[in-house]
């Protein structure tokens, strides 16, 4: 079971394999949002991936597109709805208005 790390909070999750970050969050009681119901196109539940990147599914071309459309995106960033976990344990940073701060 991989345990998620949500910045800036430091809150830690307990999650399961086979989740999206999104689930994962969703569970932990974040509120982070998807437009789209997890079809990677509309980009609310984009985050930064700060530690634990190789525990992550790659990242598709469908998430791969949309990531290109949007404003801010770096080398860490993905989104949470097409992210899928694996058995490392990951931190992730959640944007503006999400992360509470």
């Amino acid at each position: 079971m991989p345990q998620l790390t949500v910045l800036p909070s430091n809150k830690v999750i307990d999650a399961a394999a086979g989740q999206t970050l999104l689930q994962a969050l969703l569970a932990g009681g974040e509120a982070l949002q998807s437009k789209c119901n997890g079809q990677a196109r509309c980009g609310a539940c984009h985050v930064f991936v700060k530690e634990g990147r190789k525990g992550i599914s790659r990242i598709s071309p469908a998430e791969n597109a949309k990531l290109d459309s949007i404003v801010g995106v770096g080398a860490k960033s993905r989104l949470a709805c097409q992210a899928v976990l694996g058995e490392e344990p990951v931190t992730v940073e959640l944007l503006g208005a999400l992360s509470g701060f």
